[in-house]
């Protein structure tokens, strides 16, 4: 019975902290609604409705939190690895326009051509997180570092790539964006008429799928350890080089996998600025902050991050509050993110001087 009320408290005090960060968010949400003169319940009934109002709004949250979910599952298995991939972004974007590029390209139609196009995107934003994994094993180039920095390259090459050598010029508009997608390929909707597609399973089965193999593998045991302690990880075999280049892959491959279920799922071609402007990647790393790494209550979050966004849309359609409100929940919330993990560190070092101090 101990070990079951050990458990419950655990899970009580996990909860705790993002629900108190939540908190905090809508807080300075309802102070900001209360300046522009609005009534604060009933925006955050708009907010509620432009979320979760009906079935299509529904949906359609569900279909943004697609993309953010699958990153922040990539960036939690990164995390629980302890290593720190920031360059989700990059990794995403390269996924999508090499899945969109081989979506043109490669003959072939139906379920067949659509799972290679997967691979693909999925390949190509693993083995672009694996480069900055090896420029850490091997070059000691600190992967905070490399992967932020590596963003830049992998979304700049991919505007060049839509930009120039294989730009779509048969329309009139000339923008930046590949030919469209056989409609053979694309990802099936789930409902028909809404926006939610099958890329939204997939995130589901990744979340569930990870979370099982964190309980009850051996690999799941490593990551965790390798996070938690990589001295003690060393000391009990776990190979630390391998964990990390492993982790590293299947993020990026993950990050790339969102991108490609965009593309085959949303949009039907790459279009530049299209994964990047709503700041997806960026949205995931706060999911998997704000969850602890954990893979189920990433996907939650990831939902409810979704709905903010979504909702701000339906609150700003219906009253005078702005669409940047939902910006200034999530900055509270990374705001919260920031300290709790500056105090982790702080209290780390702290550990660590008090036993330089004892010898």
């Amino acid at each position: 019975m101990t070990g079951v009320q050990n458990g419950i408290k655990r899970l009580f005090y996990s909860l705790l902290q993002p629900f108190f960060a939540i908190f905090l968010g809508l807080l300075t949400g309802a102070i900001a609604i209360s300046i522009v003169g609005e009534p604060v319940l009933a925006s955050y009934k708009e907010m509620w409705n432009g979320a979760f109002g009906n079935f299509y709004f529904l949906t359609s949250t569900l279909a943004r939190a697609t993309p953010i979910m699958l990153v922040g599952l990539g960036v939690a298995l990164a995390f629980r690895a302890g290593v720190f991939n920031l360059g989700a972004e990059g990794q995403m974007v390269l996924g999508a326009v090499s899945a969109a590029l081989a979506g043109v390209y490669i003959p072939g139609t139906g379920i067949g051509k659509t799972l290679l196009v997967l691979l693909v995107g999925i390949l190509a934003g693993g083995l672009w997180s694996l480069l900055a994994g090896w420029l850490e094993a091997k070059f000691k180039v600190q992967l905070l570092i490399s992967t932020l920095l590596l963003n830049y390259v992998a979304v700049l090459f991919a505007s060049y790539l839509v930009s120039d050598p294989f730009q779509d010029k048969t329309g009139s508009g000339a923008l930046a964006q590949t030919h469209m997608l056989d409609q053979s390929i694309w990802l099936p909707k789930l409902f028909q008429g809404m926006s939610v597609h099958w890329g939204f399973l997939i995130a589901v089965g990744a979340a569930i799928i990870m979370f099982i193999i964190f309980r009850t593998t051996s690999a799941g045991y490593e990551v965790k350890m390798l996070g938690l302690n990589p001295f003690f990880a060393s000391y009990g075999g776990v190979n630390k080089i391998k964990v990390m280049l492993t982790s590293m892959f299947i993020s990026g491959a993950l990050s790339g996998l969102a991108g490609t279920v965009e593309v085959l799922g949303s949009q039907y071609r790459f279009v530049d600025g299209a994964l990047t402007v709503p700041g997806y990647a960026w949205t995931g790393l706060m999911a998997t902050l704000l969850a602890n790494s954990h893979p189920i209550g990433t996907a939650i979050t990831s939902i409810f991050l979704a709905a903010i966004e979504t909702g701000a849309m339906g609150m700003e359609r219906n009253t005078q509050v702005p669409l940047e409100v939902s910006s200034i929940i999530q900055s509270v919330l990374i705001l919260f993110i920031s300290a709790k993990l500056t105090l982790k560190w702080w209290k780390r070092k702290s550990k660590v001087g008090g036993s330089h101090g004892t010898l």
